[in-house]
């Protein structure tokens, strides 16, 4: 029989939190996360992660009655749930480091979950889960996920009452940034053993994530199939749509307009608008996201050669002019 002994460790990990929280992060000895694979039962790691679920609700509480004492319970009942999201590799972190920074300056709770179509072990959520997931979401509750703008999701992120920001970038360095994460990071990820042992150059794996791929067991959507699930967002009024590129290189306007889309909600601030500004751009800490490889915008141009854009232009079609990111689809 193996007897696994979670040593216990300082729960509190926020320099100013005067009110008790429990830190899932600390609270597993790094012995336990790494060893508690070779054990080969699933079952124990299933339960490590429903303990680390209840944890996290736990914390959540507490992080509310924070918010209430902080802003006053009145403001948090009338803050709005606030869901960020996006394309995967197209600047879901980034995004949800700005939106956490909106708990310095209003009544605003991070719950620090996964994304709510994912588990804790990254896999994925069924669709009722994640409807769960979203209607679960109370108010002044900031949360992200990966959704497309069909129903069932769409009624229930459009609700009244709900603040939706969608991040879209460069459907370019969304691949380049794709391929860098199969290849070197997730080393699960089902094309990584492909595009690491198999394809021997950067532009083969490119080739494969602009066409797709039918092959047993790597199957992939080509990028013009990978955008258009998601160009919905964009016949919303109610669902505020943000450039990658513009949260990096057009910061304060870019930062403005999130602030502008808040305020719409009636949410009162406690600081100026530039203070607020200057506290959401301070919140942007990349290298922070265990994903980060580099984050800059027009990185394509280091990746892509000749073949890679005859290709693309091939078969994205006009994806680049209707997102804003050329005049001429096919001249760039």
């Amino acid at each position: 029989m193996t007897v696994l002994i979670i040593g216990k460790r300082e729960f509190s990990r926020e320099k100013n939190e005067k009110i008790l929280q429990i830190s899932v992060a600390s609270y597993a000895p790094d012995f336990f996360k790494k060893n508690i694979y070779n054990f080969g039962d699933r079952r124990i790691m299933k339960v490590y992660y429903q303990i680390k679920r209840k944890l996290k609700l736990l914390r959540l509480k507490f992080r509310r009655l924070q918010a209430a004492r902080r802003w006053g319970k009145d403001a948090l009942a009338q803050a709005p749930p606030v869901l960020g999201f996006a394309i995967p590799k197209a600047g879901s972190h980034l995004i949800i480091q700005i939106l956490y920074g909106l708990t310095k300056i209003g009544p605003f709770v991070k719950p620090g979950f996964p994304p709510v179509n994912r588990f804790e072990d990254n896999t994925k959520q069924n669709e009722a889960t994640i409807l769960e997931e979203i209607y679960g979401m109370r108010s002044g509750e900031i949360r992200y996920g990966y959704l497309h703008p069909k129903e069932p999701y769409l009624s229930a992120i459009t609700a009244s009452g709900r603040a939706s920001i969608f991040v879209y970038r460069d459907p370019r360095d969304q691949l380049v940034s794709l391929v860098f994460y199969a290849k070197d990071m997730q080393l699960d990820h089902h094309m990584h053993e492909y595009f690491d042992q198999v394809l021997s150059t950067m532009e083969e794996r490119l080739n494969v994530v602009i066409e797709g791929s039918d092959l047993p067991d790597l199957l992939m959507v080509n990028v013009r199939e990978r955008y258009e699930d998601y160009l919905g967002w964009f016949e919303r009024d109610d669902v505020l749509c943000l450039k990658f590129e513009d949260l990096i290189l057009d910061q304060e306007n870019t930062l403005g307009k999130l602030l502008d889309y808040i305020d719409s909600f009636g949410v009162s601030l406690s600081v100026s608008r530039q203070e607020a500004i200057e506290v959401l751009s301070d919140a942007v800490k990349p290298k922070n996201s265990g994903t980060f490889r580099k984050g800059q915008p027009g990185d394509w141009k280091n990746h892509f050669t000749e073949d890679n854009k005859r290709r693309f232009k091939a078969v994205a079609g006009d994806l680049l002019s209707r997102l804003g990111y050329e005049d001429n689809d096919q001249d760039w």
